[in-house]
């Protein structure tokens, strides 16, 4: 039994979703993959329970009714791997702009070096994406120093998508009470982690753009990280985030 699950959300994802699987399971450590399907209409559910017959006990497939969001979908899954109890958790694309081969580092990083959260950072050691135009490169770096200066955090990639959390990081957050399912997600778990004073570091990774399949991003999903930051700031400062049990 490994003590690491690599939760994937996905949405018609068939271009890609075997492949993602099979280069995680061919890493050198030992990951478990749970996926958390959306009702995707082009068949990703189907290749997915195909591979569960060659994989049956490391690949898993929760199923949802329909597209309810990145945030959403991952605490679906981390609910899931924490009644299973997975030792670290792992938050990553289906789309291979995460290298599965830093999951190694994530973990090494929550394993070996005293991190609760390990993120992996675009931006730590400079700007490390591949294939974004110049326009979105500038609005995901400029966003992540906004959120810098309204929460107050150090973090570099404060919206990162790429994150193994330690089981007692999970547990300790109210998931029931994560307002956001888009990028801003990303920032309020980041966030929530921080004001619960558990350790943060960032790995360097680079950054690659989907080549198959349709990006998520959208206007809606941009605004709701552009003002969330400012609710998130006002909800740590008058003392609504606490750890569960306080």
């Amino acid at each position: 039994m490994s003590d690491s699950i690599v939760i994937i959300p996905t949405y018609n994802e068939k271009e890609n979703i075997e492949s993602i699987i099979r280069t995680v399971f061919n890493l050198q450590k030992e990951f478990h993959v749970l996926i958390v399907e959306d009702n995707s209409p082009d068949g990703t559910a189907g290749i997915v329970k195909s591979l569960m017959k060659e994989f049956p006990t490391k690949l898993f497939i929760e199923e949802r009714k329909g597209k309810l969001g990145l945030g959403t979908a991952y605490i679906h899954g981390f609910r899931w791997a924490l009644q299973r109890h997975y030792e670290h958790i792992f938050e990553m694309d289906a789309d291979f702009s995460h290298n599965p081969a830093d999951l190694e580092r994530l973990y090494m990083a929550t394993s070996a070096e005293g991190a609760d959260v390990a993120v992996g950072s675009r931006y730590i050691t400079g700007v490390n994406v591949v294939n974004w135009p110049m326009g979105r490169v500038l609005m995901s770096y400029y966003a992540s120093a906004y959120v810098r200066l309204v929460t107050r955090m150090k973090i570099r990639d404060t919206t990162a998508g790429f994150v193994c959390y330690r089981r007692k990081v999970l547990e300790s957050i109210r998931l029931d009470r994560v307002k956001f399912v888009g990028y801003a997600f990303q920032i309020e778990m980041k966030y929530t982690a921080w004001r619960l004073g558990f350790l943060i570091k960032e790995v360097p990774i680079i950054f690659t753009d989907r080549t198959q399949g349709t990006s998520k991003m959208n206007k809606k999903i941009f605004k709701e990280a552009i003002f969330g930051v400012i609710n998130l700031r006002w909800r740590g400062l008058v003392g609504a985030i606490r750890p569960i049990g306080k």
